[in-house]
């Protein structure tokens, strides 16, 4: 009995090797789909640490320690075997305290640190590094500033900082004399070596921070109070390996549960868990995105053996008439009838094991190189169910011959319509209704039924696709038979009237969607992590920068790039609580070059100008010596009134808040010195207090003049008081009467009306309730709708935007700005940041989109998608077997058919259009309807597929692929199918007779 099966596979082996390639493709893609998870999730994990910061790759443990006293402070080696547990870092030991004695004056204290090989790591610009004791270096850029030079003996000591009577570091040790061995400089304040302990901090007003470094015994021989201590871990290769790190996780926790332990003196700071939780939320995003086409894949395959059996059975009906009529028993029909299909599906599902790993191996290796494949079986786990699936697919595709009686099997079908197939279309398209019905109440959760979503909806549309056809073609035959289009009306009543025509219409159909809904994805996911790159981060390039006054961060910018070609400034409004859209103001005069602009939005140039339009010149003071004459009245004893002036500098050195003390009843002349004023001031505004939080607050001031300029007093108009008073126009100057009986906890504030108010803003996601934003000093700010945005620049799809000078003009406080930036184009030139530098800025960071798109493309979304890229391929190759199978075992009957037309007095030219056209029509058609039923799919289910990056900004991502795209694809299927169609029809027409 097997060497008669053996037999039947040897003489039909052009359908045996296409029903194994067939199931090849079920178990090869059942295979792939573990074998590419396991693959992606070494990728993720390569990707994600390939590109991240230091601070994700570092970790540091601080304490505080003071040698003089005895308080049980923390010792490092009590975590020594905590950190045994972590593999594969490098540690570097570090310690520092505040000194005085390098500067002139007490008003801000250097770091004398000792940092474990230093010299390595700084390179020396004049004189040497560390030798021997009482050796020390400082920053070149300091040496200069106080004019030391190598060889120079300095005398240093610990220092302490006090409030009282005033802010000031004070002495804390006996003095030690040191000498400066040399002047450093170091090239890159990021890297990891320095950990993230500030040593190269600027603060405002002080500048570029550069620690004074010494040895180990220097460091601890020097008689100094509480020192600042340190252990930086830099991860190497071996510590962040993929396979691993489930093992670095668990020896974090212990580690920082270990410092718990000990005390709260002692601190674990790392970003590696932030990079851990990244990685696997990557992986969790790709084993929800694989299973997505892997599904339909599987299924598909399944289809096709079913389809591609129940053709080869419909060609050897004589032959099972023949053994039923013989009247051999059930079992032994059942053999012959399944054992050719059995025998063809074994040996491709075996071959599919080995085809399925080989096919990731190969893509994994020219996809993720040098991340490597996991030995193991894991990705075989699935392989046996594929093998049952496609076994089953074909017994079911033989049901009727194994059990209907001679006749039926010896008379030849002529359609393909059965009440059971159409109860099977019913449970497929009511499984489709149910499994997206899953995905809208569960709120897009791939999981239970909604992971096969897509897949049912696909096939559930190319199975009602397919029963449209036959009345379709049935009636343009009939309408070209009766037009005497013989060509068309013969290949027409062949698809219409053959066995199986409408489920290979229907898997064609199926097969093209699958590539078009890859497409789709792999289209929409691009174009998202794009927009992603350049409106999340805002322009081509974003430097975050140490804190600075916002009136500095204006003026450096402008003076790097006077022309605004390339550059801007940037800083967030006080207002992320939650309770208003976050808040961007930026330097609007540079929105049409610099940032990178929604599509959608309006013009930025109309934007621009509705956020800056003209306003009134800023009052303004020449010297840095301010001089008020004022004359007050009303001044109730105990309540009162202090007279505060908010100022900032033309030329960005600095923002204060002068304080010139409490108003005296009658004319007086109130002065300080404003060493931010040296080259000019802004006069921000007047500021009236009271001492004590005080209720019934009345009092009168009139401003006659402001360092002898009274010109801008003399009209009230040009001066606004929005709460607790009023202003008016006296002849000696500008009159304020406060009238609060609630007190004043803010003050009451006069302020110049050099800007619009109120002041102009646009707004992504509608207004906020209220006309009322937090501005940059925190205080509410009134605004006014402008412009409508699909989305602000680097904020998302809720924010606001407002020009950045005019919101600086309506703060009254002297802070530093909130998350201060300098935004970039591609214009900005190599040194951009020497020259940001050399204007007081330090760069605390550098964000550029296209390293973030770098990165996006490393996240599981991105690398999950090249499945769908072998999935759609996949599904093509699936079609075209099938294609090629059909025509084969339809072969014999059109032969036979168009033979017999031919002596007849058919004409060749007739016959050839009949041969040629029949399955190029139908893959046509196919085409057209797949690339449909793809968008209807992708239309149903596209919104739950999580294609975006890890924690996306709320942005306008695309939904919707690319026309010319689709078109691109549904033009390439079509070439290919069209191929396999033409070359069956050419080989069809070689084989009838001639007359």
């Amino acid at each position: 009995m097997m060497s008669l099966v053996l037999a039947m596979v040897w003489t039909r082996r052009g359908q045996a090797v296409t029903l194994a390639l067939l199931s090849l493709f079920a178990v090869a893609a059942a295979v792939a789909s573990p074998a590419y998870l396991t693959a992606i999730d070494r990728a993720v994990a390569a990707g994600q640490i390939e590109t991240s910061t230091p601070g994700e790759r570092s970790l540091v443990i601080t304490g505080m320690q003071d040698a003089r006293v005895d308080s049980g402070a923390p010792d490092f080696t009590d975590v020594g075997a905590a950190l045994i547990e972590l593999p594969g870092f490098t540690y570097v030991y570090g310690s520092s305290y505040p000194i005085i004695g390098l500067r002139p004056d007490n008003d801000n204290a250097d770091r004398m640190v000792f940092r474990q090989d230093v010299c390595a790591h700084l390179r020396i610009v004049s004189g040497r590094c560390l030798v021997g004791e009482d050796d020390i270096v400082v920053g070149a850029a300091t040496a200069r500033r106080l004019g030391l030079t190598a060889g120079d003996q300095v005398s240093l000591t610990s220092a302490a900082y006090v409030e009282i009577p005033q802010p000031l570091w004070v002495k804390d040790g006996d003095p030690r004399r040191l000498v400066i061995a040399g002047t450093y400089a170091v090239e890159d304040p990021e890297d990891v070596y320095w950990g993230t302990h500030g040593y190269f901090t600027t603060l405002p007003g002080v500048g570029a921070s550069e620690p004074v470094f010494t040895g180990a015994t220097t460091f601890s021989t020097m008689d100094h109070g509480p020192t600042d201590l340190s252990i930086d871990g830099l991860a190497g290769p071996g510590a962040l390996d993929p396979d691993r790190l489930g093992e670095l996780r668990a020896a974090l926790l212990a580690l920082i549960r270990k410092a718990t332990e000990i005390g709260p003196d002692l601190q674990v700071n790392t970003a590696v868990p932030a990079l851990l939780d990244r990685i696997d939320s990557g992986r969790a995003t790709a084993h929800l995105l694989v299973p997505v086409l892997a599904v339909p894949l599987v299924l598909l395959a399944c289809f096709s053996i079913f389809l591609a059996v129940g053709y080869g059975t419909e060609g050897r009906r004589p032959e099972l008439a023949i053994v039923a009529l013989r009247g051999t028993r059930w079992w032994t029909r059942w053999w012959l009838a399944i054992g050719e299909s059995l025998a063809a599906i074994l040996a491709g599902a075996v071959a599919g094991c080995l085809a399925g790993q080989l096919m990731v191996n190969a893509v994994a290796a020219a996809r993720f190189p040098g991340v490597g494949i996991e030995e193991g079986w894991a990705s075989l786990r699935y392989a046996p169910y594929a093998a049952l699936a496609a076994l089953a697919a074909a017994v079911l595709a033989q049901r009727r011959q194994l059990v209907s009686p001679v006749a039926t099997l010896l008379r030849r079908p002529v359609t393909a319509g059965r009440h059971r197939a159409i109860t099977l279309d019913a449970v497929i398209v009511l499984l489709a209704v149910v499994s997206v019905g899953q995905l809208v109440i569960t709120g897009g959760s791939l999981t239970g039924v909604g992971l096969l979503a897509p897949a049912l909806v696909m096939l559930a549309l190319a199975l009602l696709a397919g029963r449209a056809l036959l009345p379709l073609v049935t009636r343009y035959a009939s309408g070209a038979l009766a037009a005497g289009r013989l060509g068309p009306a013969l290949a027409g009543f062949q698809l219409s009237r053959r066995p199986g025509a409408q489920r290979l219409f229907a898997l064609l159909v199926a097969t093209v969607a699958v590539a078009g809904y890859a497409t789709c994805a792999i289209d929409v996911a691009a174009r998202g992590r794009v927009v992603q790159a350049e409106l999340g981060v805002g322009a081509s390039r974003v430097l975050e920068v140490e804190p600075v006054y916002r009136s500095r961060l204006l003026h450096a910018v402008r003076q790097v790039d006077p022309e605004g070609r390339f550059a801007m400034a940037a800083a967030r409004l006080r207002n992320s609580d939650g309770r208003e859209p976050l808040g961007l103001a930026v330097d609007s005069t540079r929105l049409t070059t610099v940032p990178t602009w929604p599509d959608g939005a309006p013009p930025a140039g109309e934007v621009a100008r509705a956020l800056r339009p003209e306003a009134p010149a800023a009052p303004t003071i020449g010297g840095p010596d301010l001089r008020i004459k004022a004359t007050a009245g009303g001044i109730v004893k105990g309540k009162e009134l202090r007279l505060n002036v908010s100022v900032s500098s033309l030329t960005g050195l600095g923002e204060t808040l002068v304080a010139l003390g409490d108003l005296r009843p009658g004319e007086w002349t109130y002065k300080q010195r404003v060493d931010a004023c040296d080259q000019g001031c802004r006069v921000n505004g007047f500021q009236l207090q009271v001492n004590g939080n005080v209720v019934g607050v009345t009092g009168e001031v009139t401003l006659e003049s402001v360092s002898s300029d009274s010109a801008w007093l003399k009209d009230a108009n040009r001066w606004r008081m929005p709460r607790h008073g009023r202003i008016s126009t006296a002849p000696e100057g500008l009159r304020i009467e406060v009238d609060e009986p609630g007190g004043l906890p803010d003050g009451a504030w006069v302020q110049p009306a050099d800007t619009p108010y109120p002041l102009p803003v646009g707004f992504a996601g509608g207004d906020p309730s209220g006309d009322m934003l937090t501005g940059l000093d925190g205080r509410p700010m009134a605004v006014t709708g402008v412009f409508d945005l699909p989305v602000v620049p680097r904020l998302g799809g809720h924010a606001s935007l407002v020009d950045l000078e005019y919101a600086d003009r309506l703060a009254t406080d002297a802070a530093p700005a909130l998350l201060p930036e300098v935004w970039l184009n591609s214009h900005a030139p190599a040194d951009v940041v020497e020259r940001l530098t050399a204007q007081g800025l330090t760069i605390r960071s550098d964000t550029r989109s296209a390293q973030v798109l770098r990165q996006l493309a490393e996240q599981g979304p991105a690398l999950s998608l090249w499945f769908h890229l072998l999935a759609g391929g996949l599904a093509v190759l699936l079609g075209a077997f099938v294609l090629v199978l059909a025509a084969a075992v339809d072969r014999a009957r059109r032969v036979e058919d168009l033979s017999a037309l031919r002596v007849q007095g058919l004409r060749r030219p007739t016959m050839s259009r009949a041969t040629l056209w029949t399955y190029p029509a139908l893959v046509g058609i196919a085409a057209v309807t797949g690339m449909l039923t793809a968008l209807a799919g992708w239309a149903a289910t596209a919104w739950a597929l999580p294609l975006a990056g890890v924690d996306p900004v709320d942005l306008p991502l695309p939904s919707w692929p690319r026309v010319l795209v689709l078109a691109g694809t549904t033009v390439l299927v079509l070439l290919l199918l069209a191929t396999v169609a033409l070359a069956t029809g050419r080989d069809l027409r070689r084989r009838i007779t001639p007359s």
